[in-house]
């Protein structure tokens, strides 16, 4: 069984950064691409950024050029370094690991493991 734990969340003031982590344990982590995404009360999940297996990254416009994610297959742990961050970016934040069949990346319905979530919040 596949357990995905998210770490690293908490209060920051805008332009500030936090660091996410997610430690993966069960199954081959390194074979699977590793995703982020972030939900509000009352929204959708919103797709963050993905990591594939090679290492290939993918971001949301939202979060592009603030945003690095990244992975450590000695440690089974993706990580979401995110700087210049800003109220909008408030949200609790998954971490999901990506099934091997086709889909859209950005679609949640292609993960097929989900952590409990870590909570964002970035004051104004």
């Amino acid at each position: 069984q596949v357990q995905l734990v998210e770490s690293g969340g908490g209060l920051v003031q805008a332009g500030g950064s936090l660091r996410l982590s997610c430690a993966a344990s069960g199954g081959t982590f390194s074979a699977y691409g590793m995703g982020w995404f972030r939900q509000v009360p009352g929204k959708e999940r919103e797709f963050v950024a993905v990591i594939s297996s090679s290492a290939g990254s993918i971001y949301a416009d939202s979060v592009k050029g603030r945003f690095t994610i990244s992975r450590d297959n000695a440690k089974n742990t993706v990580f979401l370094q995110m700087n210049s961050l800003k109220p909008e970016d408030t949200a609790v934040y998954y971490c999901a690991r990506k099934g091997l069949g086709l889909g859209g990346i950005s679609n949640a319905n292609v993960y097929d493991y989900w952590g409990q979530g870590t909570q964002v919040t970035v004051s104004s």
